[in-house]
């Protein structure tokens, strides 16, 4: 009886293990998120300096005011924000942008995968 029960124990601990999300358990990759971006960013933004396209630079975006890259023309609803472009605020709005500033012309559906969006994040981070 002991047995099964140490047995079942052990069981429903591994199953438990085994449904946790694998992004907890790693550190953001700038490397991969420098792939990411320029497989799925760079379309619309650059990670140069000054270098606006359809979409802002993204270059010094952590840390900086939204909608505030000189040179872009924002929507009304990005300036208006009052964003600061921190971590957990790209997070947010990378996981889907027009839920988290309603109103954005940014016409990308999100990234729903937090853990490609910490990589992401922590390449952006890398721009300054």
């Amino acid at each position: 009886m002991r047995i099964r029960l140490a047995l079942g124990t052990i069981l429903a601990l591994s199953f438990t293990v085994a449904a946790l999300p694998l992004h907890s358990a790693r550190a953001a990759d700038a490397a991969a998120g420098k792939r990411l971006f320029h497989q799925r960013c760079s379309i619309c933004h650059s990670d140069e300096k000054g270098e606006n396209k359809i979409g802002p630079s993204l270059f010094g975006v952590v840390g900086r005011k939204a909608g505030t890259e000189a040179g872009y023309h924002y929507s009304a609803a990005n300036e208006k924000s009052g964003l600061t472009w921190d971590e957990a605020t790209l997070d947010r709005y990378l996981q889907r942008p027009s839920k988290a500033v309603p109103g954005t012309k940014m016409s990308f559906a999100g990234m729903p995968n937090a853990s490609q969006r910490a990589d992401v994040i922590a390449f952006l981070a890398t721009l300054h």
